[in-house]
This record gives structure tokens, sequence and C-alpha cells, in this order.
């Protein structure tokens, strides 16, 4: 992939993590937005898109543990997500 499409991508995916339409997930999928996507690879990419199409109940069920996540919504990319997550808000001081 052309390196400007690549960056007009991560831009893309980007500020759909920050606007999410709930800031508890503007929260969680932002900051990993801005830390990992660059470091992704065009499958990981996918996999991430993939993900943002879940709404966003969903998604904080499944990040915050309150609900397991169905094997056919499971993904390398949500467990990434989830791992970052469980350590980010783990490693902070109550």
């Amino acid at each position: 992939m052309p390196e400007d499409s690549r960056a007009h991508r991560l831009g893309r995916l980007r500020y759909r993590s920050w606007h999410r339409g709930t800031r508890e997930m503007d929260l969680l999928l932002g900051p990993f937005a801005d830390r990992y996507l660059a470091e992704l690879d065009e499958a990981g990419l996918d996999s991430y898109e993939r993900l943002l199409e879940f709404p966003d109940p969903q998604l904080f069920a499944w990040l915050t543990g309150r609900t397991e996540v169905p094997s056919d919504a499971d993904s390398p990319a949500l467990r990434r997500v989830m791992d970052y997550c469980r350590n980010r808000f783990e490693s902070e001081p109550a």
C-alpha cells in the first residue's frame, strides 16, 4: 500500500477510534489507536477496522469483561485492545 494511502487509512481509523459516540469508548479506543495503530500490518488494520464496526455497548461490555466475547467476534485486534485496556487500568493508581 502506498505510504500516503496508509497514512490516510491510519488517520481515518484514529478518527473513528476517538469519535465513537460514547465518551467511554473514545477514552478506551482513542489512546490505543494513537499508540499502536502505526505498528499494525495490513491484516492487523483490517482486523481493527472490523472491530470498529461493533456497537459501543457491545464493545464496552467485552473490553470491560462484563460479557464474554463470542467466538465469531473474537479477533487479534480485539484481544490486543483488551490487553491494552486491562494493563492500562491495572497499572493506574486508585
